[in-house]
């Protein structure tokens, strides 16, 4: 089975639930020309997993944060791949009816502004999907 994995550390660790804060690194932030060029970002995010009954986590401890590979995608195409389809189809609906681009460049963006608002509404059960998985990073094995 793959796994996208990251590399996080913990910030708050209770019975029930894990927070780990992780680096998210554009695709060239390990580029040693990032500095002059600019296009390298990076983000920190943070991470809710449950906790599992078989280990003690700590503030600090250094872990690593896992997502089936299927999931990792399934979240692409929801972040980006439909918003996309959406605006295309859209702005070329309203183009082809006879509308002006900007009116339709307008409604396709209100369109995506629509279509992230019902997913915001559909967050809870979207996040029941995704299950998270913790271990402790091969460097901070006790």
């Amino acid at each position: 089975m793959e796994e996208i994995s990251h590399t996080g550390t913990v910030v708050k660790a209770d019975a029930d639930f894990i927070t780990v804060s992780i680096v998210s690194e554009a695709a060239c932030g390990s580029c040693s020309a990032k500095g002059l060029c600019g296009v390298g970002e990076q983000s920190r995010k943070q991470v809710v997993v449950a906790t599992p009954s078989n280990e003690l986590y700590s503030v600090g401890d250094e872990v690593e944060v896992t997502l089936k590979a299927s999931m990792g995608h399934k979240a692409v195409w929801y972040a980006y791949a439909i918003p996309l389809v959406v605006l295309v189809a859209v702005v070329m609906i309203f183009i082809a009816s006879g509308a002006g681009e900007l009116l339709s460049a307008l409604l396709g963006i209100a369109a995506v502004a629509v279509y992230y608002f019902v997913l915001w509404l559909l967050r809870s059960r979207l996040q029941d999907q995704y299950e998270f998985k913790i271990r402790k990073h091969k460097t901070d094995i006790r």
